[in-house]
């Protein structure tokens, strides 16, 4: 696959002629190219000018190609990105960009997303201490966006509107621009964030030049960043305010190629700064406990009561809720709830979730009132019996009204089978226990019987499209209800999905235990007696004869959707690796499942 093509720009300052016909332009010249990311102030400066940023809004203009922003302030912002917000469309969870209009996408707050398969983080608006929603950042959005890029990976790009504090320390004095300070439009948060994330690429506007500084070494990581300064577009001085990288994704590279240092690279230029910049934030945010900082989002300056590793066991642990893991584990002061991640997954707004109430009211971007939509608010430690509505709550019960019916398939005693949301490939399926119990292996004997019956059939399916079935599994030890993945894949790349699986788990700092499994029920049936309830698992069936599985300790970082992540990898499906980037309409879920139960009618077990 040919790299991917992009367009960085600065301050875009409301002036989208100029910015869309120069776009033009070089795509013609020099493109094609995929997308337009802009950095700095994107909406006018003075009211006179904002009639024609509202010709694109408003559809009378046409924008060419993809563009994504940040910089969400300047004249008109606060009014064209409330409406933004209160869009049906721009509901749930959307850390890819919420849309404008036609090829237009603001990406709010702070987020990570996969965009032709780069990984990119971003952090939007400028620093402020105060409560203004559009066009600033908060230390919540600090503190998420510090959770989410703990998730292995590099980060290829990382887009701010202010620069990093101390970005020219070690640098080229002679590429440095004119009358260049290191005080108006620089943060030292920024700089605290960046020498955490590492990116391979950090783009920042505001400062009004051009500036591209030799790559920087960074700690604890193979691989160098490069940060490009960018002007403001119509600058006075002519300074360039596009600039084109084409960057291959860090997912599909080698560590080998990763590892590729430039003759010009630096030391990081942080290192100067790493002290003044923790004091500053220590500053901003007292706390009982530094720690806890990056896993909870939400009131962390109250005084927490800690006994032992119980802690504040009533409130929800940010960290597990964005990615399924938190490594403080039976440490962690907060409460690792499954069934609040799945409702938060789902759209729910954290706040909601945590507190019942949100103080944003309608200007939150998330969803606030879930029975409308047919499901209730996850129980937690205090509000009463969490078994008596479990099933009530669960995406995954038959009896819940959660469940989403339409993608369901076949339905036998003790396990149903369903499409999968979000699907990673055409017929990626889910084989789901009737029963609500949080892992297939933990099934009685006839619950099992059914179960294999469910997998020959799906491999007797597959093989006859010339593919091969694999079957994965997050066993999570305080799960809810149980799901077997099944993906299937071209048959040609069988022989090296064992070699795939192990690089991911290299990476991770773990070693597969390997398991004969020489008739399909034999295999499992060890693994079940190995099972230890108490711990976490992840286990994947490999075509033939093998089963991976790896035990997860209690204070093991392992990401929930590793498994997806590393077949996404196998396919070359990268911007599919996250389910929520890929969810058709309620209409196309219906076609699909149709379809499937067409195709799959005469190897169905259950007709």
């Amino acid at each position: 696959m040919a790299a991917p093509r992009i367009l960085l720009c600065g301050d875009a300052v409301g002036r989208l002629n100029q910015l869309f016909k120069r776009v033009s332009s070089v795509n013609k010249s020099a493109g094609p190219f995929d997308v337009l990311l802009c950095v700095g102030q994107f909406f006018p400066e003075a009211p006179d000018q904002l009639g024609e940023l509202m010709d694109y809004v408003e559809g009378r203009s046409q924008i060419p190609l993809p563009t994504y922003f940040i910089g969400d302030y300047g004249v008109g912002a606060v009014k064209v990105l409330s409406a933004v917000s209160k869009d049906p469309a721009n509901q749930g969870f959307k850390m890819d960009g919420l849309r404008v209009c036609e090829n237009l996408y603001w990406l709010k707050g702070s987020g990570k997303f996969t965009l032709h398969g780069l990984t990119v983080a971003y952090l939007s608006g400028t620093h402020s201490m105060g409560s203004q929603q559009i066009g600033t950042y908060s230390q919540d959005d600090v503190d998420a966006l510090r959770a989410l890029a703990e998730d292995p990976g590099p980060v290829d790009l990382f887009l701010t509107n202010e620069w990093p504090s101390g970005v020219t320390n070690r640098a080229a004095t002679t590429d440095l621009p004119q009358g260049i300070s290191d005080s108006a439009g620089s943060s030292s948060t920024v700089s605290e964030i960046v020498a955490e994330i590492k990116p391979r690429y950090h783009i920042a506007g505001t400062k009004g030049v051009f500036y591209a500084r030799e790559p920087y070494a960074n700690i604890e990581a193979v691989h160098v960043t490069r940060f490009f300064g960018l002007a403001p577009v119509g600058n006075k001085n002519k300074q360039k305010f596009i600039h084109a990288i084409s960057p291959t994704p860090a997912s599909t590279m080698s560590a080998s190629e990763l590892r590729v240092t430039p003759p010009n690279t630096t030391s990081s230029p942080y290192t100067f700064v790493g002290k003044t910049a923790q004091t500053e934030r220590t500053e901003k945010r007292p706390s009982s406990d530094a720690s806890d900082s990056q896993y909870w989002r939400y009131d962390v300056s109250q005084k927490r009561q800690k006994h032992g590793g119980d802690g504040d066991d009533s409130k929800l642990c940010f960290k597990f809720l964005s990615s399924g893991s938190c490594v403080q584990g039976e440490k962690c002061h907060f409460h690792h709830d499954e069934d609040a991640r799945e409702h938060y997954l789902r759209g729910a707004c954290f706040d909601f979730l945590n507190k019942g109430k949100c103080e944003r009211g309608p200007d939150c971007n998330f969803k606030h009132n879930l029975q409308e939509e047919g499901r209730s608010i996850p129980r937690r430690p205090g509000s009463g019996s969490a078994n008596s509505n479990r099933s009530r709550e669960c995406w995954f019960c038959l009896s819940s009204p959660s469940v989403e019916t339409h993608l369901i398939t076949s339905i036998g005693e003790h396990y149903y089978c369903a499409l999968a949301k979000g699907p990673l490939v055409e017929d990626h399926v889910l084989i789901i226990p009737v029963e609500h119990t949080p892992s297939t292996l933990a099934s009685p004997p006839e619950s099992e019987k059914e179960l294999i019956k469910f997998q020959s059939s799906l491999k007797m399916y597959f093989k006859n499209q010339r593919k091969e079935a694999v079957f994965f599994e997050w066993v999570f030890n305080r799960g809810t209800h149980a799901n077997l993945q099944v993906v299937p894949i071209p048959s040609s790349k069988a022989s090296v999905l064992q070699d795939i699986f192990t690089l991911a788990a290299q990476k991770l700092g773990f070693k597969f235990l390997v398991m004969k499994n020489d008739n399909g029920s034999e295999g499992r049936k060890l693994l079940q007696m190995q099972f230890d309830r108490k711990c976490s698992l992840f286990y994947v069936e490999l075509p033939g004869d093998k089963i991976l599985y790896h035990p997860v300790e209690e204070n093991e970082k392992f990401p929930a959707q590793f498994g997806r992540e590393v077949m996404a990898g196998l396919l070359n499906k990268a911007d599919r690796a996250d389910w929520r980037n890929c969810k058709p309409s309620k209409e196309e879920e219906e076609k699909m499942a149709e379809a499937f139960k067409t195709r799959f009618q005469e190897y169905d077990p259950i007709h």
